[in-house]
């Protein structure tokens, strides 16, 4: 596994100045968060999981992966609703997948741009796509473009451990989140990937 260029340095500052990150950075020494895949690929793969079990999820891309063996757009795009259909997609998910794939291959995202892009500019045009909110946005740039600056204040995850960590359990409001967030920076992807291994020691895919 290679972790990202930031990772070790991040790890330091963060350690430094949160004694409860650095806790919880030392209870897991050996695992960094790790890049997924082709943009795509990534994105398709989040939309086919949106609000059904992982099991299923697996058992739906595994089909969907029958039919378009290198998961291109094209690929997707030559195929027949019915036949997405038939992977198990709902229809809506059937035409959030098309229309993304529309998006890749007639060049309306700007793929090629998005590594000099900030991350506004980049959840800004991928919430264009029906079918991805802020939340998939900002997991793209976390874990295909590895920005290292993300704070997805609405993942629920974040939200719990932050709560369970820094205020006994006691719910927060975003402010709050943002407030405790400020001694992160520029590494607050860093701190809330680990603050998801404080509640799940197993990495999840994105």
């Amino acid at each position: 596994m290679t972790a990202p260029h930031f990772w070790q340095r991040a790890k330091r500052v963060l350690a430094r100045r949160d004694p409860v990150l650095g806790r919880i950075i030392r209870d897991h020494p050996r695992i960094a968060l790790e890049a997924r895949g082709e943009p795509f690929y990534t994105l398709a793969r989040s939309i086919v999981s949106q609000q059904i079990s992982v099991k299923a999820a697996a058992s739906i891309w595994g089909r969907l992966g029958v039919l378009a063996p290198r998961m291109l757009p094209q690929q997707i795009l030559d195929c027949p609703p019915g036949q997405l259909l038939s992977c198990g997609l709902s229809r809506r998910k059937t035409e959030y997948i098309a229309d993304l794939a529309r998006r890749f291959a007639d060049g309306s995202l700007r793929v090629a741009a998005w590594t000099r892009m900030d991350d506004e500019a980049v959840i800004d045009e991928l919430v264009q796509v029906r079918g991805i909110g802020r939340w998939t946005a900002e997991m793209f740039l976390m874990f295909n473009l590895l920005r290292p600056n993300v704070l997805p204040l609405g993942d629920l995850g974040l939200q719990r451990a932050i709560c369970l960590h820094y205020y006994g359990g006691r719910r927060v409001s975003p402010r709050t989140m943002r407030r405790v967030a400020a001694a992160w920076e520029p590494w607050r992807s860093v701190a809330t990937w680990y603050l998801w291994r404080s509640l799940d020691p197993i990495p999840v895919e994105y």
